[in-house]
């Protein structure tokens, strides 16, 4: 009977495992590959801000928002964030590390623009103040 028991125990523990295991690979961003013709311009990613980690660039998730591949230098490619709070964008790529943080010039939201190199880059979209909120992060090529 005590083996039975054990035996029990032991399967939930080890499906306990495998379902936080999953759970916490469902939580990476998938990544969104950026050509120099990617349609829809502008492509628009939506998610939530913030999280439990405090940065220099606010509270921000453990993982990366998204997660945006650059094929080729683009000449000009632009992101924006909005939301109802106070994001802030983190972006860790191959030229570093940028905090973009919102400004009275680009009307309070965080947005960057210029020349973006080949590569891997991670987004992490956080906010200045507690709390969570819905973001829409707007990528294109086009000079407004």
């Amino acid at each position: 009977m005590k083996t039975c028991r054990l035996f029990n125990i032991a399967s939930v523990l080890a499906l306990t495992a495998s379902l936080l295991l999953t759970n916490a690979k469902s939580v990476m961003a998938e990544t969104v590959t950026i050509n120099p013709d990617f349609q829809p311009d502008p492509m628009v990613l939506n998610g939530k801000s913030g999280g439990p980690k405090s940065s220099d660039c606010g509270k921000i998730s453990a993982t990366p928002n998204q997660i945006i591949q650059v094929t080729k230098p683009l000449p000009y490619l632009k992101l924006a964030v909005t939301s109802n709070g106070k994001p802030t964008l983190l972006i860790e790529g191959p030229g570093g590390r940028f905090c973009v943080l919102p400004d009275n010039y680009s009307g309070d939201k965080p947005e960057i623009s210029g020349f973006w190199q080949a590569g891997r880059y991670l987004l992490y979209v956080g906010e200045l103040v507690d709390g969570e909120h819905t973001y829409t992060l707007s990528i294109s090529k086009q000079k407004n």
